[in-house]
């Protein structure tokens, strides 16, 4: 049985009376439009209350609750006219009203020209629908109200296949008795887009829907309905007509994606939402038609069981139902959902599906281990920053998470923190570095104990593994160390002045390496004032010059000096110490007086010289300083006056009331503090000068300040010109005689005396064997003077010999020049003249034509044969005269 709350349609209940007065049959025909169920006689509220009952207010009428309509009494008399009553539905909440008008009739007279035939035959007969029923329920109870002209809710199914039109509904007016009527409608479906969906019979008031209805496009329609007369006016108000599209099952659930993801810790509780998915169905959702189950339908894998996961069929929500989700055996799962509606039927239903990938995150329920108990390394002592052991552990939770990422811990072992364990982020390996220098003597080994544990604490219930600790040894290998300063840098306190020779301080240092017996040497690196010097086997300093104070390589009363310790280890291994002398300053050095030069106007009380004095030693040596004025000269106490302005300034001024310009040398003795005190006369150029009234200097008397008239001013302007003359003059004399050293140099320089003495020429050839060559070369050099203006170039050169030095014997020196000329390899292998430069005149040597040979015969020449090849044709020529 379908009921008038799950699905609407349109109910016509046809109340048929007959009315058998004087032998005559009247039909009474009423339509009433209501949203009632399917069933013929039985009525229901939708509330599952069936107890209701009619009620007519015309007492001459009783309806009973199947509808029908029965007389009471005689109705025949009188009654020409329509009859109306009210006819109520009533239950215990609510009530339902409606009018209903009678006329008599002939049986075979039926409104809108229907013969009883046709009624029995269609099953359905429209009569005029004056007015539709009306529930309301008032808050003061049950009440009745009566309303016109009003047409319930038409629904029509959405997809109807027809035949087209199909006829709705059927207004008709109580006045189209009398006059003519024309019906029509207006809205969207209408005379609106989407135009002609539902038109209407002018003439009988018929109305048709012309097409089939998508309710996913348009759910309701509303439409007016108009009643006029042939002229236009109108005879009724307009009706609204009220056209609800009755949802079929004509669309799939679509989900919102077709993969959806999610997640669940391992080891999560049954009863753990993981994720919702949702699928949409574009039928009505109130009815089952758009009511969407959901089910899963395939789980993967199948570990530890099938069903580790159910969905709530209304909700969507995934959920555990079964312990045992482990992220190290199944990381994720993959969940087909299937969506169906019709609330699930699935024989009636539609489907469609989606799938869920669920992955398992991780939680810290595997304690990290250490691969092995004991671990070993080894490190130079000294060393820093370097790797001596790799600790390897083992995790099983999700790699570079902080569930998988180790924390490494020394508990023991180090109690002076020389070691640190950072972990390799690609590997988890823990790498025990040494952050601290180790000194082999102090600890020749470490035995170290660490823990490991993860970043992120354990999940609950989780016990750590009894392989959390590990021992790890560290071996120190000994190295040749460097000596070390037991203070370095050294302080210490001397006075300045101290003569060279004192002994300062033993600047030892000690080798760390006790195991190693070895030597210390010591030497000087850096001395910038060379002030010091240190034994090189035990370290002892002494000067070697005064120490100065007010020396520049002093700073801040300090000076510094670096010292060199170095042992005979193998390697050798050295270090520098710095010793600081801190210099006591004794009063050495007497103040000077500051300005040295100043002016002042030549009459008294305009203006005055403030003076203060300068002194490189420091308290208590230096002020206040106390200006005096020479006794002698008298007339410097006679012109100047010196008055006190405080303990480093005093005043110098003019005691006569006028001084005549000029330049004036006052001495002024200028004593310190020290103790002793030191005094200082120091003098100061006072330019005086006229002034101005403001008490400035003009420039003519600067200038006759100076004590520069005129004329001594062109003096010193001439004597510059005379000067820069001379100097002018002297460099082309210089220029001049450059050049003439140059066309006409000597054979020797002007100091040596020439006499006696053998000048060294360059080679000159063999003999009178050499051919063409112009004797016209040895003339005398005044014939050669144009000549000598022209660079001479030999025709050959050779390289140069060996200078030797002037003999004293002519024997020896000749000897000399053989040998070098017979050991000569690069000797010319012919004679050829050599052209020589300008001898100078005057030569107190006679002309070579004064030369005469000698034919007396009264000489001996044979004393050439034995000066070598070279003489051979000189010996020939004198020697060999009985030849010729």
């Amino acid at each position: 049985m379908i009921f008038f709350c799950f699905n609407l349609f349109i109910l016509q209940m046809r109340f048929f009376t007959e009315l058998l007065l004087n032998n005559r049959t009247f039909y009474l025909t009423l339509t009433i439009s209501l949203s009632l169920s399917l069933s013929p006689v039985r009525f229901d509220d939708c509330v599952s209350n069936d107890g209701w009952r009619m009620v007519s207010s015309d007492p001459r009428f009783r309806v009973e609750s199947d509808g029908s309509v029965y007389t009471q009494t005689d109705v025949l008399v009188g009654l020409t006219d329509l009859v109306e009553f009210t006819v109520t539905a009533q239950t215990n909440t609510y009530i339902w009203e409606t009018t209903v008008q009678l006329e008599l009739q002939e049986p075979e007279e039926m409104t809108g020209n229907y013969t009883r035939k046709e009624v029995e035959d269609s099953g359905s007969l429209p009569v005029v629908v004056r007015f539709p029923w009306q529930p309301y329920l008032s808050a003061s109870g049950l009440q009745r109200q009566k309303r016109d002209w009003v047409i319930p809710p038409i629904n029509v199914p959405e997809n109807s296949r027809g035949p087209f039109p199909q006829m709705l509904v059927s207004i008709r007016s109580d006045k189209d008795r009398s006059i003519n009527i024309r019906y029509s409608i207006t809205g969207v479906g209408a005379d609106q887009p989407p135009n002609e969906v539902f038109s209407i019979d002018p003439e009988k008031g018929k109305m048709y829907v012309t097409k089939p209805l998508d309710r996913e496009e348009r759910s309701s329609y509303h439409l007016r309905a108009h009643a006029v007369d042939m002229n236009g006016n109108q005879v009724e108000q307009p009706v609204d007509l009220y056209i609800f599209v009755i949802d079929m099952n004509d669309n799939r659930p679509e989900f919102k994606n077709q993969v959806y993801n999610g997640s669940v810790m391992e080891g999560s509780k049954p009863g753990t939402t993981v994720m919702t998915v949702t699928a949409h169905d574009a039928d009505d959702i109130t009815t089952s038609n758009g009511m969407v189950y959901y089910r899963i339908l395939q789980q993967t894998p199948h570990s530890p069981i099938p069903n580790m996961f159910t969905i709530n069929r209304e909700t969507g929500d995934i959920v555990t139902v079964a312990a045992g989700l482990d992220r190290e055996r199944v990381s994720q799962y993959t969940v087909i959902v299937e969506a169906t509606d019709m609330e699930g039927n699935l024989n009636f239903g539609l489907s469609s599906t989606a799938t869920a990938i669920i992955s398992i995150t991780d939680v810290n329920d595997n304690p990290p281990e250490f691969t092995q108990s004991t671990f070993s390394g080894e490190v130079l002592e000294n060393s820093v920053n370097v790797v001596v052991a790799n600790l390897t552990v083992m995790d099983k939770d999700e790699p570079r998470t902080p569930n998988w990422n180790a924390v490494y811990r020394i508990v023991s072992g180090d109690n002076g923190r020389h070691f640190t364990i950072r972990t390799n982020p690609e590997t988890n390996d823990g790498m025990v570095t040494v952050v601290k220098p180790v000194d082999f003597e102090m600890n020749r080994a470490f035995m170290l104990t660490v823990v490991v544990s993860n970043q992120a604490p354990l999940a609950e219930g989780v016990q750590a593994s009894l392989q959390y600790t590990a021992g790890v040894t560290i071996s120190v290998k000994d190295i040749n160390e460097a000596p070390v300063f037991p203070d370095n840098p050294k302080m210490v306190r001397f006075e300045e002045g101290v003569p060279a020779g004192t002994i300062i301080t033993t600047f030892a240092a000690k080798d760390p390496d006790t195991f190693m017996q070895q030597s210390i040497r010591y030497a000087k690196l850096a001395d910038p004032a060379n002030w010091l010097s240190i034994n090189s086997s035990n370290g002892q300093i002494t000067t070697t010059a005064v120490l100065d104070r007010e020396s520049i390589y002093v700073k801040k009363n300090i000076y510094e000096a670096t010292f060199l310790a170095a042992d005979n280890g193998s390697p050798p291994a050295s270090s520098t110490g710095t010793l600081q002398i801190y210099l006591i300053d004794v009063n050495d050095n007497a103040p000077s007086l500051v300005p040295r030069e100043a002016q002042i106007c030549e009459r008294a009380n305009a203006n005055s010289i403030n003076i203060t004095a300068a002194d490189a030693d420091t308290d208590p040596n230096v002020g206040p300083f106390v200006f005096e004025l020479p006794m002698h000269p008298s007339a410097i106490r006679r012109n100047w006056t010196v008055s006190r302005l405080n303990g480093d300034y005093a005043r110098l001024s003019l005691r006569i009331q006028f001084l005549e310009s000029g330049v004036y040398e006052v001495p002024i003795s200028v004593s310190d503090s020290g103790n002793p005190p030191l005094s200082n006369r120091s003098i100061i150029k006072v330019k005086v000068c006229p002034c101005d009234e403001h008490g400035d200097c003009t420039a003519v008397g600067a200038v006759a300040a100076a004590g520069l008239g005129t004329g001594a001013i062109i003096a010193i302007l001439i004597c510059i010109i005379i000067l820069l003359s001379m100097v002018l003059l002297f460099v082309v004399w210089m220029k001049r005689r450059e050049k003439e050293r140059q066309t006409k140099q000597l054979l020797i320089d002007p100091e040596d005396d020439v006499r006696d003495n053998i000048l060294k020429y360059d080679e000159e050839g063999g003999g009178e064997e050499d051919q063409d060559y112009d004797l016209s070369q040895l003339q005398q050099p005044d014939s050669l003077e144009h000549i000598m203006t022209k660079p001479v170039v030999p025709e050959s050169q050779y390289p140069l010999r060996p200078v030797v030095p002037h003999p004293g014997d002519i024997g020896d020196f000749i000897n000399e020049g053989l040998r070098a000329a017979d050991n000569d390899p690069t000797a010319p292998p012919y004679d050829s003249l050599l052209v020589f430069d300008y001898e100078g005149s005057g030569s107190t040597a006679g002309s070579v034509s004064s030369l005469n040979s000698s034919s007396s015969g009264e000489q001996d020449y044979d004393y050439l044969n034995d000066w070598g090849p070279r003489f051979k044709k000189l010996a020939d020529m004198y020697g060999g005269g009985n030849d010729d």
